[in-house]
């Protein structure tokens, strides 16, 4: 019995009973529907969506990703062992994400308990280290700012990356520890691939993973001062191995990374698909991580509104004003991590953590301006900082008022997560409560038109049917919309046959000519030309054009865009050499991707081009990795060789 009420038992209970509540809750939201870019990545992507366990159907699952250049495996291969599971209901998927976020705060609680205990006497050592890891723990698995990173099915990339993360960081600390009490042997060596294997095995999920070495030097300097224990003085002393591994893993990578992003981050076009530029998003995103502090902490609806297309870009250091408070808010936590850095050692460490977090998505690269999830590891370091502080400060006074506080923070952060799982538990109460939540959000009110158009089935007689224009509408002027709301009201007029408004032509043509064409913008354009070439939507084919040519106009258009524009030309235009040329556009622009070489090479083999499209295939069984492409060369195989090939091209 004793042995069942001991402190560490006490903390396990303790986070059990949390984590049994954060699940609880989650429950609530997991039968809602997939969303936002869930459908490129999971619902309309053919290679998630796995038949068999095959070597050549696994492989193709993991380099299915659209998301990123580097495919992020690991995360794709997740969704199609899913698939091949379940099929594509969203239900297990967002069950896994679940699984994969309790798994992530175990590993918080493992690693707030060693840093607890570590900090010693350089901070505040609470009574019972477990009982305040335990709460610190399930203080973040019900955070609702990490919510889209379990019930938003794409974004398990993010938990999957910090679940290896977690794991590195666990492993070097545990080592690192046993090095300064002078015990050797191994653990140099376990510290070394904690981290180096964990960063590898991470960036298979998600791109973040790549902060790993940086999270591992910032506890090591707070913690470790970056030494170890020496036998022969009997004194921690600098290591010098330590120093050598995170020149190799972390600073070299840095330099050489930094180095090669750069002069593409320097140039216009680089910046040429968003509406700011290097320095705007600089000063933007003073604001925005200064706001993930609150929205973290202290969490409303109105910050939590999932879509933040919405936000005003900071054109200057006062322009709009809370660019410079949040820059001198910025100064003053980092003056207080400073200050800290001796008696609060974890406040410190904490803030590092927060900040480090977002040196990769919140500077220099091109990259969205807001997203929730990329605090799922900065509110790590944000209840670093905190937590041991409202729980477990015996220097500080009023502890009745500290531990209020605490359970003020955990209970509104509860009620948040509540509200917000069960909203999205549905797809309209979903669509609704983030277009309440953001009422100047063109995503949002695109999101609720579609959710409409989608509950209305295409019947004119549907109650749904009337309320799918007034959203839509209203997306269409608000500052920063895309084409989205103009394809999806074209979209459904044209699939009922009834007559599309010149005036939503108009916009969406006008839009693609003023901007550089987005993903969004793209999507948009392919399931117009999907519709038309399939017969089931009345649509102009010199719109169409008009619409294709404005996009094109813009320089280095991308290869996914050329390849939509090929497939019009070949199957709705009829004009076969104008869509050879634009599918050769594409493979030239993205050589790597094998969908534009099988492409091109049915529609060569279709004109008697024989020749070039043996090139075409040859090339493709270059790219043949794990046999991911058996079934596209086998088929141009047995087209080449009988050079017999249907009226439509088949493209893909």
């Amino acid at each position: 019995m004793s042995r069942f009420f001991s402190p560490h038992a006490r903390g396990w209970l303790a986070f059990g009973l949390l984590a049994a509540l954060a699940v609880a809750i989650y429950c609530t939201g997991l039968r809602g529907p997939f969303l936002f870019d869930d459908y490129p990545n999971i619902v309309d992507n053919a290679g998630v969506k796995l038949h068999d366990a095959s070597l050549a159907s696994l492989a193709r699952g993991a380099l299915s990703s659209p998301a990123s250049d580097f495919k992020r495996p690991l995360a794709s291969l997740s969704f199609g062992l899913n698939y091949l599971a379940t099929g594509g209901d969203p239900l297990p998927m967002k069950v896994t994400n679940l699984l994969i976020h309790v798994l992530n705060g175990v590993l918080v609680f493992l690693f707030a308990r060693t840093l607890l205990r570590l900090a010693g006497d350089s901070s505040p050592r609470p009574g019972n280290p477990s009982l305040v890891a335990a709460l610190l723990a399930g203080f973040w698995l019900l955070l609702p700012i990490n919510l889209t990173s379990v019930l938003y099915v794409v974004q398990r990339m993010e938990s999957l990356a910090n679940l290896f993360v977690m794991l590195g960081l666990l492993g070097y600390v545990h080592a690192r520890a046993r090095m300064q009490e002078g015990t050797e042997g191994k653990w140099p060596l376990v510290a070394l691939t904690s981290v180096g294997a964990c960063t590898i095995v991470g960036l298979l999920a998600k791109e973040t993973a790549v902060m790993l070495p940086m999270y591992a030097f910032v506890v090591d300097g707070c913690l470790f001062q970056f030494k170890s224990l020496n036998d022969r003085a009997r004194a921690k002393v600098l290591d010098r191995r330590v120093i050598t591994a995170f020149v190799l893993l972390l600073f070299l990578p840095l330099v050489a990374g930094v180095s090669w992003l750069l002069p593409g981050l320097l140039r216009p076009e680089g910046w040429a698909t968003r509406d700011f530029s290097l320095s705007t998003r600089l000063l933007t995103e003073l604001r925005v991580v200064t706001s993930y502090i609150a929205w973290t902490l202290v969490p409303t609806d109105a910050s939590l509104s999932f879509y933040h297309d919405d936000i005003v870009v900071s054109t200057g250091f006062f322009t709009p004003w809370t660019t410079a408070a949040s820059a001198f808010a910025l100064a003053a936590l980092g003056i207080l991590a400073f200050v800290a850095r001796q008696r609060f050692v974890l406040v410190t460490l904490g803030l590092l953590l927060y900040a480090c977090c977002h040196v990769l998505t919140g500077t220099i690269l091109p990259l969205e301006l807001v997203y929730e999830h990329r605090n799922y590891f900065a509110s790590i370091g944000l209840l670093v900082a905190v937590v041991p502080i409202l729980a477990a400060a015996p220097s500080f006074r009023w502890p009745a008022v500290r531990y209020s506080m605490l359970a003020a923070l955990m209970l509104l952060g509860t009620l948040q997560l509540a509200q917000t799982a069960k909203a999205w538990d549905n797809p309209v109460s979903l669509a609704r409560e983030l277009a309440e939540r953001g009422p100047k959000s063109p995503r949002a009110q695109y999101e609720l038109g579609r959710t409409y158009v989608i509950l209305s089935r295409y019947d004119p007689a549907s109650p749904f049917t009337p309320m799918v224009y007034p959203p839509l509408e209203q997306a269409i002027p608000l500052p920063g919309s895309s084409i989205l709301p103009e394809q999806a009201l074209i979209f459904f007029n044209a699939r009922m046959h009834r007559p599309v408004k010149d005036v939503w032509w108009d916009s969406m043509i006008a839009k693609l000519s003023h901007h550089k064409v987005t993903v969004q913008d793209e999507s948009s354009l392919g399931s117009l030309a999907e519709c038309l070439r399939s017969g089931d939507c009345d649509l102009s084919r010199q719109r169409m054009t008009m619409a294709f040519l404005a996009a094109l106009g813009h320089p280095d258009p991308s290869a996914r865009l050329l390849a939509m524009y090929a497939d019009f030309a070949w199957n709705s235009l009829g004009e076969r050499e104008l869509g050879i040329h634009a599918a050769e556009d594409a493979v030239r622009v993205r050589p790597s991707e094998p969908a534009y070489r099988v492409t091109l090479a049915r529609m060569l083999t279709h004109q008697g081009r024989v020749p070039e499209a043996e090139a075409q295939k040859d090339a493709l069984t270059r790219m043949n990795v794990g046999g991911s492409l058996d079934d596209d060369i086998a088929s141009l195989d047995s087209l080449i060789s009988s050079r017999s090939v249907p009226a439509s091209a088949g493209t893909r």
